[in-house]
């Protein structure tokens, strides 16, 4: 008779877990459960990645976005980072060419980036010699970049692969940048604006029918502005697709927002198919206060995908405690700094702990 009254009992414990469970889906609660404070790295051979990971535990940094040039740099740091209880996510550049840049500019010169006046990053400069931005309509450039994840993925005990660079040319630089370069950006100027590839012009032109370069100002195009942020959120979501069929987590560090990111740089992150987002809401790049990163933060829980956990990025700076507050207590489900190895002084250090072991405490109440 005991095993007859259970049947009952079971059902409507099942019945009722379903029930949260979809009630939860629906409200869009992730049941992810990912590292609440992580940073950016360069990896460095020469750098003892044990003692690295013995501060990062420390400070209660439980993520790194590691930035190195070969899978089997990962395959030698994971178990090192795990040991620490550290999730590791590789850092690697898409759009933008970072490891064997000239050998592949030399190669290729046909998949650099084109700008309004003709110019193509293959035998030009735009602001800095390492922007060498590859044209995301080519597809020959697309399947480059999905191997390139693909040998990343392979690594067994990688976290996810957290995308950077995946955009164009800055148009319009952060203000703290125009006096390095001796410019003032007040609207979009041609040498800047990058996205001109005969493959690009060919492909809108297909699609919609004329030449934006035969406009008095393509700049006041929102349909070929749109077309080029398309075009690399395609690219994003081809990623997405091979991180996700091994099994991976797929990250991405764009600009502030999706509005200023998609004037800025022609990206549209909030179509991305992310699992976790790590906005770069560095409030002194745009001489703003504290209340920039507020703002940001709201503006992207607001406004981006409800599928995406999202993290806020800081620079370490005075103020990174107060921008922290700022992120956190604006729906940002945890923070990235750049980068951990900022954070000198003892005094810092000490502080971070005590910071990181507060929202723990924090969090666990809650």
């Amino acid at each position: 008779m005991k095993n007859v009254k259970l049947i009952p009992l079971l059902l409507t414990v099942v019945i009722f877990s379903s029930m949260i469970a979809c009630s939860s889906a629906e409200k869009g609660e992730k049941t992810d459960e990912y590292p609440l404070f992580w940073t950016w790295l360069d990896y460095r051979p020469s750098v003892n990645f044990d003692s690295v990971c013995a501060v990062m535990k420390d400070l209660g940094i439980d993520g790194v976005m590691l930035n190195a040039p070969h899978p089997d740099d990962y395959r030698k740091t994971i178990p090192i980072a795990r040991k620490y209880g550290i999730e590791v996510y590789a850092w690697l550049w898409t759009m933008n060419l970072e490891h064997g840049r000239d050998s592949i500019v030399k190669a290729h010169p046909d998949w650099l980036s084109v700008n309004r006046n003709g110019e193509s990053l293959a035998d030009h400069k735009a602001y800095v010699d390492y922007y060498k931005f590859l044209c995301p309509a080519l597809p020959e450039v697309r399947e480059y970049l999905k191997n390139k994840i693909k040998a990343f993925c392979e690594v067994e005990e990688l976290g996810g692969i957290a995308i950077d660079y995946h955009r164009f040319v800055d148009v319009i630089l952060p203000t703290t940048l125009w006096p390095r370069y001796g410019i003032v950006q007040d609207r979009e100027y041609p040498e800047w604006d990058y996205g001109y590839h005969p493959a690009m012009i060919e492909k809108f032109k297909e699609q919609y029918g004329y030449d934006p370069r035969e406009q008095d100002d393509p700049s006041m195009d929102d349909t070929w502005l749109q077309f080029r942020c398309d075009q690399i959120t395609e690219v994003a979501n081809e990623i997405a697709d091979v991180v996700h069929s091994y099994g991976k987590k797929m990250a991405a560090s764009p600009f502030p927002t999706p509005a200023m990111s998609r004037k800025m740089v022609r990206q549209d992150w909030k179509d991305w198919n992310l699992d976790i987002v790590f906005p770069m809401v560095y409030h002194n790049f745009y001489t703003r206060e504290v209340r920039f990163v507020s703002d940001c933060t709201l503006e992207n829980a607001r406004t981006g995908n409800p599928a995406t956990t999202l993290y806020c990025g800081l620079m370490v700076a005075d103020s990174l405690f107060e921008c922290m507050d700022a992120a956190l207590n604006n729906d940002a489900q945890g923070i990235a700094i750049f980068t951990v190895n900022s954070l000198r002084t003892p005094k810092v250090r000490a502080r971070f702990k005590a910071y990181t072991d507060s929202v723990r405490s924090s969090r666990k109440e809650d």
